[in-house]
């Protein structure tokens, strides 16, 4: 891969990102954020200044699409934009017509594009279905109330539950396969939903997704870090997501999905069992508080990620999302 190839790949990914209009200002605030840590990295200086050209409108889709001449990289800068506007969900009919345009100006494979959209279909429903639609919560709590919620299960069996949760989101990083990344949101809902039914709160998905954004923890910007934390550390070699069974060894990708999953869980036993008492603030200040504890144990747990990972495929994370 150039380095014009991954500039136009990050540049592809990041208007795919904001495809739709519709970011809300948070998002727009986590990707800016991510572009500027990244950028402080070596050999990842051009990140930031691609989102100030992106965001301003100075970079046009056919440039950055012509720019990408590996058959495989342009595959793979398909797949980035695909998984990124898939993050919130469904997409809007914005991302539809981006992506409709996009697969025509990278002139892909029919049958690889296809392909590759059937497996997205798949991990979007996994993120639909990931919590049943049932009686919204609110955050936080609309009465106020400091009363606590005692789990229905131990303290233990929910920390093993959470620790199972980073395991597998940290063993997906390690696989090539461009869906991998994809399935780490819809695990981490249901691991919420999970704690949240433990202390006898239903959720829905609107609020387990506000519960995740207030964290600190935005769904696109979650697709984008791991993106260009790949392509910039020079993880991604030609054969992109077609690897299949090879486990790479991105270390800082497993850390910080591992990381980033335990503190989640850690901080919503904390919520529910607190009676839903945080506010946005304090939510994402104790998440930050969990992060550093959350990162030591991922060194601990390697051999774990590892072995998880040589056994991990669609079809047994579609079961753990739906729960077989």
């Amino acid at each position: 891969m150039t380095a014009e190839e991954r500039r136009a790949i990050l540049s592809i990914a990041l208007q795919a990102a904001f495809a739709d209009g519709l970011k809300h200002e948070r998002e727009r605030e986590e990707i800016r954020s991510i572009a500027l840590s990244l950028a402080g990295e070596d050999g990842a200086a051009e990140l930031a200044p691609i989102y100030q050209d992106v965001l301003l409108k100075k970079v046009r889709i056919e440039a950055a699409a012509a720019a990408v001449t590996d058959p495989a990289m342009r595959q793979l800068a398909y797949e980035m934009a695909v998984c990124v506007c898939d993050a919130d969900g469904r997409q809007s009919e914005a991302e539809r017509r981006f992506l409709t345009d996009l697969k025509g100006l990278l002139r892909l494979d029919p049958g690889d594009a296809v392909a590759f959209e059937r497996d997205a279909d798949a991990i979007v429903e996994l993120i639909e279905s990931a919590a049943p639609v049932l009686a919204a919560g609110s955050l936080p709590n609309p009465s106020g109330s400091a009363a606590t919620a005692r789990s229905k299960v131990s303290a233990e069996e929910l920390d093993r539950s959470v620790l199972n949760y980073a395991l597998v989101n940290g063993a997906l990083e390690l696989l090539p396969q461009s869906w991998a990344s994809m399935a780490i949101i819809p695990l981490q809902i249901k691991m919420v939903y999970g704690i949240g039914k433990a202390h006898g709160v239903e959720l829905d998905q609107g609020h387990i997704k506000e519960f995740i954004a207030a964290a600190g923890v935005g769904l696109t910007s979650q697709y984008l870090e791991r993106f260009a934390r790949k392509l910039l550390g020079g993880l991604i070699g030609k054969a992109a997501g077609k690897a299949a069974g090879k486990v790479g060894s991105a270390a800082t990708g497993i850390a910080v999905s591992f990381a980033t999953t335990y503190a989640l869980g850690q901080l919503a036993k904390r919520y529910y069992a607190g009676g839903r008492t945080m506010n946005a603030v304090v939510l994402r200040e104790t998440f930050q508080s969990l992060l550093g504890p959350a990162r030591q144990l991922q060194a601990q747990y390697m051999p774990s990620i590892r072995q998880q990972a040589e056994n991990l495929d669609m079809g047994r994370v579609i079961a753990m999302v739906r729960g077989a």
